[in-house]
């Protein structure tokens, strides 16, 4: 029984992270939107947009990502039987991904906050081309839990299903940010 509460809590905060995440990034893209915006108004969204990339970060994110690990790190020791399967492998190399994801987030995060206003670096297009890098992870580690061992056997059919998927969020990307 315990285990499978764990289980639970470690799915809710995955979502409460993952939510957190989607939703930071897209703080910075509206920075980075403010770009072409007369002074005042630029310069007020763009101290609105820190203190909510903040506050998300530092409310949402870390804590929800931290229960989310801490939770996963004692399902591992309940079960340490996870570490033998190949699956479970596969999840580990996509959760360092993540990991590495999390971390430029972070970076992201400090450099807005030192900016005091002034303009990101970096493109727009590059910017919503990074926000959907969380949902390619998400996809990923979620089909190989659901599948577990079925993804190894059909390890070339996730990643044919994967770069359309890629393909096809990219190119909805470039369409919308066209119209703009």
């Amino acid at each position: 029984m315990l285990y499978t509460i764990l289980k639970a809590v470690h799915i809710i905060f995955m979502v409460s992270y993952f939510a957190g995440i989607f939703y930071l990034v897209r703080l910075f893209v509206y920075y980075k939107d403010t770009d072409e915006f007369e002074e005042t108004k630029r310069n007020i969204l763009r101290e609105q947009y820190v203190f909510m990339a903040r506050r998300l970060w530092n409310i949402i994110t870390v804590p929800a990502g931290i229960i989310m690990l801490g939770t996963g790190l004692t399902l591992i020791f309940l079960n340490d039987g996870l570490l033998k399967t190949p699956w479970f492998h596969l999840k580990l190399t996509f959760l360092l991904g993540l990991a590495m994801y999390h971390y430029w987030c972070w970076k992201k995060v400090l450099q807005i906050k030192k900016l005091e206003g002034n303009v990101l670096p970096i493109k727009n297009i590059k910017l919503r081309q990074a926000n959907e890098i969380a949902t390619f992870l998400l996809f990923l580690v979620v089909f190989t839990v659901i599948l577990k061992s079925s993804i190894i056997e059909y390890w070339w059919q996730l990643i044919v299903g994967f770069f359309v998927l890629v393909l096809l969020i990219m190119t909805t990307v470039k369409l919308v940010n066209k119209r703009k």
